[in-house]
């Protein structure tokens, strides 16, 4: 589902909830409105409140944490696809095509984007990602080095490509993850609570109404942050795919 969905379906579900409060505080005996009453409807309303702030709170550090990870695989990736190339150059001509490889590799990377399901599935026109990663440790492991230096040589770049694929198949495992829907479920039916009770004790007037709409949108925004953090490939708040473009400029250079 559309991170942007998901924040207009909550907008649409806390506006109802709210909505509802309003109709039943219309048809309620004023004796169950009465001060007592409101006293033990905000009691309740001040736990839920504080469990949602909680959960949400969590939701969000999950969120920012799964970005900031996403960020940094992002640079660790361009590092190690540029000192794989500057290995294979020390190594002489005899890894141009590898190099041509790798450089295929980034290119498509950048015009398929970075998910499971463009990074792992061969398509029609472009092998999976992990075929190609593999492609530059055959040609690789088909290197005759003639000294020491290229032996060497050989297994820094064997090592740093292993790094590579290692990279996309973390991609390819945690890439399914996403929010934890169970608890986003609990927590918009809590929140779809507060603001039935907020509905319920509140009278109908345009600033009341104005300001719980407000709310109900600062928390729908709110969980739409969530949703797009935690899909940092994705959606409008991604992960920006600059450190590849430096890696594809430096490229293929003696």
């Amino acid at each position: 589902m559309g991170s942007l969905l998901l924040g207009g379906l909550v907008f649409v579900f806390l506006s109802m909830a709210t909505s509802i409060g309003l109709m039943v505080r219309a048809r309620l005996p004023d004796h169950h409105l009465n001060a007592e009453s409101k006293d033990v409807i905000r009691l309740a309303t001040a736990v839920v409140g504080t469990l949602s702030a909680l959960a949400l709170g969590l939701l969000i550090a999950s969120a920012k944490s799964s970005y900031d990870n996403a960020e940094v695989e992002m640079r660790t990736a361009a590092a190690r696809v540029l000192l794989l190339d500057r290995v294979m150059a020390q190594y002489g001509p005899e890894t141009d095509k590898a190099r041509q490889l790798l450089r295929e590799l980034i290119e498509k990377r950048l015009s398929r984007g970075w998910t499971t399901e463009t990074t792992d599935e061969p398509s029609a026109k472009a092998l999976g990602e992990y075929q190609d990663i593999e492609a530059v440790q055959g040609d690789l492991r088909s290197l005759l080095p003639k000294d020491a230096v290229q032996r060497s040589l050989q297994a820094r770049a064997l090592e740093v490509s292993g790094m590579l694929a290692e990279t996309h198949w973390l991609l390819v495992e945690s890439g399914k993850e996403g929010l934890p829907w169970a608890f986003l479920a609990v927590l918009v039916c809590w929140l779809g609570l507060l603001f039935a009770t907020f509905g319920l004790q509140a009278p109908a007037n345009p600033t009341v109404l104005s300001i719980l709409l407000v709310c109900a949108l600062s928390v729908a925004g709110a969980i739409f942050l969530v949703s797009d953090m935690a899909n940092p490939y994705v959606g409008l708040i991604r992960v920006s795919d600059a450190p590849l473009q430096s890696a594809i400029e430096r490229l293929g250079k003696p």
